[in-house]
């Protein structure tokens, strides 16, 4: 999927005016159900079925907040054929609207922007429920999966659930993520898909709970592992690419410890350092071709890799730097590229500069628990997106190979160790 870009100069940017947006559209049978053709073809080509559980307690067209793991564009289709005889609205971010405003506005979908304060979100889905009597689909991770497994959850979200006040569904899916995994350059498999939705707590349930317990409860069902559900349901997956692109998420050797050197082809990775390969078998594991299989299970290799960013912080090397390819997001006109700028991240957190010193952009550690990173972004690039609910700037990094997920992992470390650092007690002076 492609996006529209409109070049732009830096100082034409500076006199556009910033984006006021428009209150969500109460959907309507016409766009539900086109939702739902549109999605038919690929539903029946790989045999979605649902088990529902739970469902009956929810009463006639009583709207529900149902959120949903977040796997691949299939998730969707999914969603689309789910929830079709009730009316609905959809969380989604503000890029999926670049050029198509008004026809997302009319399938409800409510705009936002990823991993900031959105407090228009807010305001918007409260309206949808209380004044529309609309049903809610949340994806809460915000983003694809890139491991396979539940991406963080928002500490908010528990508070969020409380504020609503409506019944709280599960959706898990299952399939999705083999047969379009975010690495895999939009390459479809031949996967069957299927879901659950499980009805989670009532008003009466949720009125009773806190925001912690709430979060423990989501938390716990956001627990997942797509590769583990394929090896113990022998999933077979056969295509002769399915480790195009693994290196995206696979950046580090084992073997030599070498970082982007790694290069995901067919069935295999291959490190071009020390010259390792691995095979991404048809039943997702990893396997070396000669010597030790180090770690044959790709979130391990991924958890390895936390901890390996996570030693670089603690030991005061961690640092990101590079030139960048810079795109930013102002209006759902269009994303508009404005030529080269320089990306720094470290302890400190973001410095985005460039165009002779008029961009001069920092982000600290403590102002997301993640990062809004994503790989063959519109098909422009692998990207790291940093800003604000107002712009976000879009760098798709020009040198360095594969480091969007070593950023993203670096991003949640950061936070963590700074929202855990034990605050100084103030003086008597100070407190005076």
């Amino acid at each position: 999927m492609k996006i529209k870009v409109i070049n732009k100069s830096y100082d034409e940017l500076l006199k556009m005016q910033e984006m006021k947006r428009k209150d969500p559209i109460k959907q309507n049978l016409f766009w539900r159900k086109l939702l739902q053709v549109v999605s038919f073809p690929t539903m029946k080509k790989y045999n979605f079925k649902l088990n529902k559980i739970g469902m009956e307690k929810l009463k006639g067209k009583e709207p529900a907040l149902y959120l949903m793991n977040h796997s691949s564009f299939t998730d969707m289709k999914m969603a689309a054929s789910i929830l079709a005889d009730r009316r609905y609205a959809i969380v989604t971010s503000m890029d999926a609207f670049i050029g198509m405003d008004l026809l997302l506005r009319l399938l409800g979908c409510i705009m936002t922007q990823k991993f900031v304060s959105d407090l228009k979100l807010i305001r918007d889905m409260v309206k949808v429920v209380k004044e529309y009597k609309s049903s809610i689909l949340m994806y809460p991770e915000a983003c694809y999966t890139i491991d396979g497994t539940a991406t963080i959850l928002p500490d908010s979200l528990g508070k969020f659930v409380k504020m609503l006040g409506i019944p709280l569904v599960m959706i898990t899916t299952y399939g999705a993520f083999l047969r379009d995994p975010l690495y895999n350059n939009l390459q479809i498999r031949k996967v069957d898909i299927s879901a659950d939705m499980e009805y989670l707590l009532s008003k009466e349930d949720i009125e009773k709970m806190s925001a912690e317990e709430l979060n423990a409860v989501i938390r716990e069902k956001f627990n997942f592992d797509n590769f583990k559900w394929q090896q113990e349901n022998n999933i077979k997956v056969s295509d002769l690419t399915r480790a195009d692109g693994l290196n995206r998420v696979l950046y580090k050797c084992p073997n030599c410890l070498a970082e982007g050197e790694t290069v995901g082809k067919g069935t295999t990775l291959k490190c071009n350092k020390c010259g390792k390969e691995y095979e991404l078998t048809e039943y997702g594991f990893m396997k070396a071709l000669k010597g030790e299989t180090e770690i044959d299970h790709i979130p391990d290799w991924y958890k390895w890799e936390r901890e390996c960013v996570k030693a670089e912080i603690e030991n005061g090397e961690y640092k990101l730097e590079d030139d960048v390819e810079l795109y930013v997001m102002l209006d759902t006109k269009g994303v508009y590229k404005i030529g080269d700028a320089h990306l720094v991240h470290d302890a400190n957190g973001y410095r985005l500069t460039g165009f002779d010193g008029k961009l001069d952009y920092s982000q600290s550690v403590k102002s997301s628990y993640t990062l809004y990173a994503d790989f063959n972004w519109y098909e422009l690039g692998d990207v790291i997106v940093i800003g604000n609910n107002k712009i976000r700037y879009c760098c798709i990094p020009k040198n360095k190979k594969d480091i969007v997920a070593k950023t993203r992992l670096a991003t949640e470390e950061l936070y963590k160790k700074a929202v855990s650092a034990p605050r100084l007690k103030k003086s008597k002076k100070e407190e005076e």
